[in-house]
């Protein structure tokens, strides 16, 4: 039987209280997950607030706390324009959330390096931030650090790179195997029946988006287009002289590459070594992030496709996240689900 409150068009904390019959205090407490109050009692709260549907308004709450929110971006710190899109965005929506008590940050730490991740996640004071979005690889030294901001009650997100392993609160990101596949289907599509060898270009096997991105190419590579030799993986560390560099010999060794999937960054070197050497059949290129320099490449018709992913969806995606979870609140999975877009020359975002 319903209690009589039930009924209540806009019920309030004195109303779980009447409800619950317990003080206002220990409403209080169980709203803001403090500690000292019985399980059973919790129990009978949650059932009052669930039975009344009291929403709770945490904006209002916030303001009367004086609470401002801080969340802080770690990105590597390799200058590619992906990052540097990341990076703007960051800058962009810092500036546009001042007005709602919220502070956002960035750091960055050397690219594939797990232990200066690790170090950077632990110099943070779990006293001064609310959220952490971390872009970095997953190892254990990573995962140990994670848990130590978790022990803190700190929210923490992986952006771009999953570490499913860790005790990471959610994932903001593509799904990299679907993407990996994507290329794989575009790349296997718009060759048709050529034959000769594939060239996948990557950052490190050390990157679970980059493994993940392989796994999902030759996969659908080798049920779909078993005519075509994929060649193992170059890694190029996202920087573009060290890919200018290797990419002479990858074309010494298979003078018969006739597609690449260029699955991290690093673009530019890429570019480079297409103007630097004739060919007389330029490869089919599949390239990931929309970025002026892909835009290009594809206007120009040096890239056939690019696989990207909007990088101001995934900040603000990130943000809203750590936020609900710092305020206990439940997230939108539409919302926040990060879509694989494909840009052709024809259909690219002005």
């Amino acid at each position: 039987m319903k209690h009589p409150d039930a009924t209540l068009s806009n019920p309030t904390i004195n109303d779980i209280a009447r409800v619950a019959e317990v003080s206002l205090a220990t409403v209080d407490r169980v709203l803001n997950a403090r500690p000292g109050v019985r399980e059973v009692t919790v129990r009978k709260v949650n059932e009052a607030i669930a039975e009344l549907g009291y929403v709770r308004d945490t904006a209002a709450a916030n303001l009367a706390r004086g609470r401002v929110y801080h969340f802080t971006f770690i990105l590597p710190s390799n200058e590619n324009e992906f990052i540097a899109l990341l990076k703007a965005q960051i800058e962009l929506l810092a500036r546009g959330m001042r007005h709602e008590r919220t502070k956002l940050s960035f750091v960055r730490v050397a690219a594939f390096d797990p232990m200066a991740l690790a170090g950077a996640i632990d110099a943070i004071d779990p006293g001064q931030v609310d959220g952490v979005a971390i872009f970095g690889p997953e190892t254990p030294s990573v995962r140990d650090s994670i848990a130590h901001l978790k022990e803190h009650g700190v929210t923490v997100v992986s952006l771009v790179s999953d570490i499913p392993s860790s005790e990471r609160d959610n994932y903001v990101g593509v799904d990299n195997i679907a993407a990996g596949r994507t290329a794989a289907q575009l790349l296997g599509r718009f060759l048709g029946n050529a034959t000769g060898k594939i060239l996948v270009l990557t950052g490190s096997m050390l990157a679970r988006d980059h493994l993940e991105r392989r796994l999902g190419f030759d996969e659908v590579m080798a049920r779909d287009f078993p005519h075509l030799d994929v060649l193992a993986s170059l890694e190029g560390r996202d920087d573009p002289d060290l890919i200018q560099r290797l990419l002479p010999e990858a074309f010494a060794d298979s003078p018969d590459i006739v597609g690449i999937y260029s699955s991290a960054a690093g673009n530019d070197g890429l570019l480079r070594h297409f103007e630097t050497y004739e060919m007389a059949r330029r490869p089919v290129v599949i390239a990931h992030e929309l970025t002026p320099l892909s835009r290009a490449a594809l206007a120009q018709g040096r890239f056939d496709a690019v696989i990207s992913q909007d990088a101001g969806h995934l900040v603000r995606s990130a943000v809203r996240i750590m936020r609900a979870n710092s305020d206990r609140m439940p997230i939108n999975p539409a919302q926040e689900r990060i879509r694989i877009d494909i840009y052709l020359k024809e259909n690219m975002a002005q």
